[in-house]
């Protein structure tokens, strides 16, 4: 209890899968480590940042000083800016330690698809898209991540935190996590049921491991509030393990060390799985963590004082509120075979950190309330476009598989599914091939704000014709990927998902409620049309689109892009003479600005960079959110820096003017054509401000 009176300690986690993480670690340990170690504030030390020892390759580090210290102390301004910065350009996580384990126990795949359950505010979503993209040079991973929170404004707050990360893989959706619909895809010519290779499960908990950040808990904390939460804890978990795909893991968490809300939920959970569930040791999976094993036995208290051991001592009158469950098991042999010892407990005075419970469970059979279920097998309709009304579902006995046109078995064999029949077809009847439309009125009430539709292209949209043209698109350029947010008028902005998020997504629309899905690639520039091409790129999914643009590329330096980071519209003459030869060969419109780094030379940065322009009439531009600008001038050693009272930009190596023009185009631009993301809108010279996309 004495550890958990002290301000929890903050940490940082540095975005693994982009090739930036290696630079900002040196960064962070370079210039800002060393500018606060040996302070001190209000008569505390300040100690050298840490890494945590259990995380990998140092992308997680820890210091002694709490958050609102570094918010309210003047001597840590520009380390605090530092990180609100780069936390949103996407490049760093500031998130609580114990948070970062179930991610990393969950041991994800590029190819793996995976289920998060309650995923608001969404840190540990964020690991896993990191996860997923583990390799940068393939841009559409065959995986994904389907995040649900119940909420429907915290869906919001999970998709500000998924876009930061700028992934075509990532879906929200906004369920109750305790009946969440079960999916279906197309395989092999039919429909099959999606299971999950991965789900994570952070259930909602009384939350009395956050005391040391969270003081209402100290006030406001009884032991009832695990009684109320232990049913909903337990049917978010069961239906977890249904959706859960043989062979996949699942890891359930709390921030609570009360056993009703952990050992209780998966003793129960192990029992209710008549062996198909088994409780991993995933003791080996994090060297350096310390943890204590999970409790076999412990006693239930009410509100009013009472403790209960056993079930059979439970009055009637208490039937309601206390359950079986949320007891031991009796029988010596069974509790010992569910393994409970392998949860794994985190102390607040082990390793200075939140309490936490974790434990990682392992699919081995089809759940034993499930076996009893029809397989669902559609055929595949035989019209390759328009209404698929004629798409009717036919159900198969347990065990039958039907044989596909190509010989092959039909249907998942796990046997696992969920029943369906009449409301199937009905869905199928309504459906528009292509778009993910709100759900239906009379079905199933779904609330929060009607969110517009996903409306995929077809390969032979009029859309692509001047965009293949202007931009030199490769033929492996996955058109059907494209989608946008409207039926009617003119197409705003397209944004891109992978194959496999649109499978589910044409398929399940009137099945759940899709928040946020896709990054955007194009975004409609009116004044671009007398150019060539109508759509601009996006920097947000530049990464994902360059590998598949062969033209309209200009290859720059370090010192090309500090001016392109720190002037509004410099003029072509400003670039140096290579640039500047390709600018002038290439006529105005959207550009690409692709830096390769020189590993002949280590004082420049080692990772490349890629930025969305305009080539203008005799300037150029980079059109980048001021947080990334701030981010890629970092990287190339121009520290920015606002002081308390905004005044202006500060930096180094001599370079005041340029960041004082990147203050003045920053603040013009925010005047006079800033969109919401705070990027600049191009501006054309001899012609029209171009209106903005937002």
């Amino acid at each position: 209890m004495e550890a958990m009176r002290e301000p929890l300690p903050a940490t940082i986690r540095i975005t693994g899968y982009k090739s930036h993480a290696k630079e900002i670690l040196h960064c962070l340990k370079e210039k800002y480590f060393k500018d606060i170690q040996e302070l001190e504030i209000d008569s505390q030390k300040i100690e050298a940042p840490q890494p945590l020892s259990w995380y990998p390759d140092e992308q997680a580090w820890h210091t002694n000083m709490s958050r609102k210290l570094i918010r309210k102390s003047p001597l840590l301004e520009k380390f605090h800016q530092f990180l609100v910065s780069e936390t949103e350009s996407g490049n760093i996580s500031r998130q609580e330690a114990v948070s970062m384990i179930p991610p990393l126990l969950l041991k994800i795949e590029s190819h793996h698809k995976i289920l998060d359950m309650c995923a608001a505010p969404g840190s540990k979503t964020a690991q896993l898209i990191e996860m997923l993209h583990s390799d940068m040079d393939v841009p559409f991973p065959e995986g994904f991540v389907i995040a649900n929170d119940v909420d429907n404004k915290r869906c919001y707050l999970l998709v500000h935190q998924a876009k930061r990360l700028n992934s075509p893989c990532i879906m929200v959706v906004n369920h109750d996590a305790s009946c969440i619909p079960m999916l279906q895809i197309d395989s092999d010519g039919g429909k099959d049921i999606l299971f999950y290779d991965r789900v994570l499960c952070d259930v909602p908990c009384s939350g009395d491991g956050t005391m040391r950040k969270n003081i209402d808990v100290w006030k406001k904390w009884t032991t009832s509030n695990s009684l109320h939460l232990h049913g909903l804890q337990l049917r978010i978990a069961v239906r977890g393990v249904e959706q859960l795909a043989v062979g996949g893991r699942m890891v359930y968490s709390t921030c609570s060390l009360n056993p009703i809300e952990d050992e209780a939920i998966i003793a129960a959970l192990l029992e209710k799985s008549e062996g198909a569930l088994e409780l991993a040791d995933a003791s080996a999976d994090l060297p350096g963590l310390k943890w204590m094993p999970g409790v076999t036995s412990w006693k239930l208290m009410t509100k009013e004082g009472q403790w209960f051991s056993d079930w059979s001592e439970v009055p009637s009158s208490r039937h309601t509120q206390i359950r079986p469950t949320m007891f031991p098991p009796k029988d010596p042999e069974k509790l010992a075979g569910l393994h409970l010892e392998r949860c794994m407990r985190i102390l607040p005075h082990h390793q200075n950190t939140g309490g936490f419970f974790v434990a990682v469970l392992v699919k081995k059979a089809p759940m034993p309330w499930n076996k009893r279920h029809p397989k669902l097998r559609k055929s595949a309709p035989t019209q390759t476009g328009g209404s698929l009304a004629a798409d009717v579902p036919r159900l198969l006995p347990e065990g039958l598989a039907e044989e596909t046109e190509d010989g092959g078995p039909g249907g998942r064999g796990d046997g696992e599914t969920e029943t369906a029949g009449a409301p199937l077809a009905q869905e199928a009847a309504g459906k528009q091939d292509a778009v993910c439309g709100p759900p239906p009125s009379k079905k199933q009430k779904l609330f929060g704000y009607k969110e517009d539709p996903f409306v995929f292209l077809t390969e032979d949209d009029p859309v692509f014709t001047s965009i293949q043209s202007f931009y030199d698109l490769s033929p492996d350029f996955p058109k059907r990927n494209v989608l946008t947010r409207t039926h009617e008028g003119k197409k705003r902005h397209l944004y891109m998902v992978s194959k496999e998020l649109r499978n589910v997504l044409l398929n399940n629309s009137e099945r759940m409620k899709v928040i946020n899905t896709g990054v955007k690639v194009w975004s409609r520039n009116s004044d671009g049309e007398e150019f060539g091409c109508a759509f601009r790129l996006a920097q947000e999914g530049i990464y994902t689109l360059q590998p598949y643009i062969r033209s309209r590329i200009i290859r720059v330096s370090v010192e090309d892009i500090k001016v392109l980071l720190t002037q509004e519209n410099p003029f072509l003459s400003k670039l140096e003479d290579d640039a500047h030869a390709q600018a002038k060969q290439m006529g105005m419109g959207s550009i690409v600005l692709k830096y390769i780094p020189n590993p002949n030379n280590p004082s420049e940065p080692q990772c490349p960079i890629q930025l969305c322009g305009w080539r203008g009439k005799t300037s150029i531009r980079a059109f980048v959110p001021r947080n990334e600008r701030f981010h890629y001038l970092r990287l190339l050693g121009v520290e920015v820096f606002r002081d308390k009272q905004g005044l202006g930009q500060k930096s180094r190596d001599g370079a005041k003017e340029e960041a004082a023009a990147a203050t003045k185009a920053e603040q013009e631009g925010e005047l006079e054509n800033g969109d919401e993301n705070g990027s600049l809108e191009p501006k054309i010279e001899g012609g029209n401000k171009e209106s903005s996309s937002s």
